[in-house]
């Protein structure tokens, strides 16, 4: 075998030798993300932290915080399903803020899922393979008033009539409310998942940041 032959063997082997690594390294890498991990505690509706005592939040679903309406329930329903559990993540990435995101999954049950069926968490876009599931799930529990969406959101302060100020809060977080004589006004829903709210006056909206709608007529 003369020099060039020795070359082209030694580099062949070599590129085999590297090949096998790199498949070895991505299989082990795929095998851990399949392991089951343990849950060390339930954060509120939308976060756990695992064994390693790292925060997850589930991918694609948004819970009220658990000062607001639905927050508890969110909670409370997360615990019953995950509670010294072991879990399968999925889909993993981190947030903006460095925060671990992702899919979790429960004796092959997507535990995300589950969640937004309830109705206690709201449906937030992403792009992962189980988005147009969970979107077309969404539409349908809004559509049936489920969880939050008919516990939390109202049209009508029936339970205190007296108290008709319906307070907003836009994609921006400015607070906006509006009065029976403003445009809109049969049509704003109080989000109160959100920590939209109703007021008995205008002084209490104000105080609470609140400025009056620009769309309504002067009297």
């Amino acid at each position: 075998m003369n020099f060039y032959k020795q070359k082209t063997v030694f580099l062949l082997l070599l590129l085999l030798f590297i090949s096998v690594g790199l498949n070895f390294s991505l299989y082990k890498k795929f095998k851990k993300s399949e392991n089951l991990t343990k849950i060390l505690a339930i954060f509120d509706g939308d976060t756990v932290v695992i064994e390693n005592k790292t925060r997850v939040r589930l991918r694609e679903i948004d819970a009220p915080e658990l000062e607001y309406c639905g927050g508890k329930e969110a909670k409370t329903m997360l615990k019953k399903l995950l509670t010294s559990k072991q879990v399968i993540l999925k889909e993993t990435v981190p947030d903006q803020r460095g925060r671990m995101m992702a899919y979790l999954f429960l004796n092959g049950k997507n535990i995300n899922l589950l969640m937004l069926e309830s109705g206690l968490v709201r449906y937030h876009h992403d792009k992962t393979i189980y988005s147009d599931l969970m979107k077309k799930t969404w539409e349908k529990v809004k559509e049936n008033r489920l969880g939050i969406y008919g516990l939390c959101w109202e049209k009508e302060n029936k339970k205190n009539p007296e108290c008709f100020i319906k307070g907003n809060i836009d994609e921006k977080g400015k607070k906006i409310y509006y009065l029976p004589n403003c445009a809109q006004y049969q049509f704003v829903i109080v989000e109160k998942d959100v920590g939209e709210e109703w007021f008995c006056n205008e002084k209490e909206a104000i105080e609470k940041g609140y400025q009056k709608a620009k769309t309504c007529f002067k009297i």
